[in-house]
């Protein structure tokens, strides 16, 4: 089963500095149809105005995946880290038993564009850690890259949670397939461009749940980036 869930319907927030679109309830957008799928809770797609961001806030019993879209994001915690996350870096921060945070946009002249994640930890009060890791265009190009994955294989952050996160940058007209294992769910986040999902056409900002299908298969109409979720 396919579920498009269209960039325009969903729930955003303009606070000027902020300008923020949610796939699922946050804040004030709350939609008792899509409040999780699988553990995937939130996806925020944000963009943040030059030197502008959150200040100090706290977290926890969260696994929160940052993914710089453009631009690059300031970030300081109660771990200690003190840290700029850039454009093609994939960031993970378990919040556990609890953490304190700020983000930044890390520019005083450009806009920064991001993905944020949350997911559901596997079990409450963890350890708050923190990782991030670089992956290249070439990574990701015509390919589904493991960026995230819950026992950190290859370069890929570990989350607490069994998901695995792929990134993909399609050239046009390519075509790559996922295998889809018994009782996993899908979610395919499109970042940029226009892909077809299994036969569904899909474009910047829209968001596909699948489940009960044995492939996914993404070809590219345009050059496009999409993130993978594959989920117990």
């Amino acid at each position: 089963m396919i579920e498009i869930i269209p960039s325009e319907s969903r729930g955003g927030a303009d606070h000027g500095w902020l300008k923020a679109k949610h796939t699922f309830s946050f804040a004030e957008y709350q939609n008792p149809k899509r409040v999780h799928f699988g553990p995937l809770r939130v996806i925020n797609e944000d963009r943040i105005a030059p030197g502008q961001g959150f200040p100090t806030h706290g977290h926890r019993d969260m696994e929160i995946v940052t993914y710089p879209i453009s631009g690059a994001i300031e970030h300081k915690d109660s771990m200690g880290n003190g840290t700029v996350i850039m454009a093609g870096e994939v960031q993970r921060m378990t919040a556990g038993s609890g953490v304190q945070h700020s983000e930044f946009n890390h520019s005083k002249s450009d806009e920064l564009h991001l993905l944020q994640i949350w997911m559901f930890p596997e079990q409450k009060d963890l350890e708050p850690g923190y990782e991030q890791t670089m992956f290249t265009r070439e990574d990701k190009l015509n390919k589904l890259c493991l960026v995230a994955s819950r026992d950190g294989r290859g370069k890929s952050v570990t989350v607490h949670q069994q998901v695995d996160l792929y990134a993909s940058v399609l050239e046009p007209n390519t075509t790559i397939e996922h295998i889809v294992d018994d009782g996993r769910k899908i979610f395919v986040q499109i970042v940029s461009g226009e892909v077809v999902v299994n036969g569904q056409t899909v474009k910047a900002g829209d968001g596909v749940q699948i489940t009960s299908e044995k492939l996914l298969t993404v070809t590219s109409t345009s050059e496009a980036e999409i993130l993978v979720f594959d989920m117990a």
